[in-house]
């Protein structure tokens, strides 16, 4: 058995056969292969572009964003979490803001805020708070607090402090 990687003959029939092997691969397994993964790649961009549109329909600010050449859109909390609020069916009475100065440490400017939801529902708050982080994605939410509200079903006051690095 050792004999048999001396002998040339299996070379000579071992590598043409190998050679020939490869366009049939090709052919049978690979070509389809790929036809398949271009087809769903092909409906999963056909989807994405369903899904931007109906969120430019929500939300057209978005695309006004990403065109400016102003740079940065000044951020403010008061106007941000007052949208988002209203998005999410929170009037604005149960909305409490408490915005801090702005503070540069290490060269980056940050500016805190802390906001109280109150007599809010779970639901509400997970809505608020995704579509908050979503919209600015240099908004970092450093901590929750969830008082329940004795008394009531899922009713909550809520205590959020926000960082918004500039």
């Amino acid at each position: 058995m050792k004999d048999i990687y001396k002998n040339p003959i299996l070379y000579y029939v071992a590598v043409p056969v190998i050679v020939a092997m490869w366009p049939l691969l090709v052919w049978a397994v690979y070509l389809p292969e790929t036809e398949h993964n271009w087809q769903k790649q092909k409906d999963q961009y056909d989807k994405a572009q369903k899904i931007i549109a109906a969120i430019l329909k929500l939300d057209p600010e978005r695309l006004d964003l990403a065109n400016s050449k102003a740079g940065d859109v000044e951020f403010s909390y008061a106007t941000a979490v007052s949208k988002i609020a209203s998005l999410c069916q929170i009037p604005p009475a149960n909305c409490n803001i408490n915005t801090k100065p702005i503070r540069v440490s290490s060269g980056q400017k940050s500016r805190g805020c802390q906001v109280v939801l109150s007599e809010v529902d779970v639901t509400k708050f997970a809505r608020f708070l995704s579509a908050m982080k979503l919209r600015w994605a240099n908004l970092q939410c450093e901590k929750v607090t969830l008082t329940k509200k004795k008394g009531l079903p899922d009713t909550w006051k809520i205590d959020i402090d926000f960082k918004y690095y500039y």
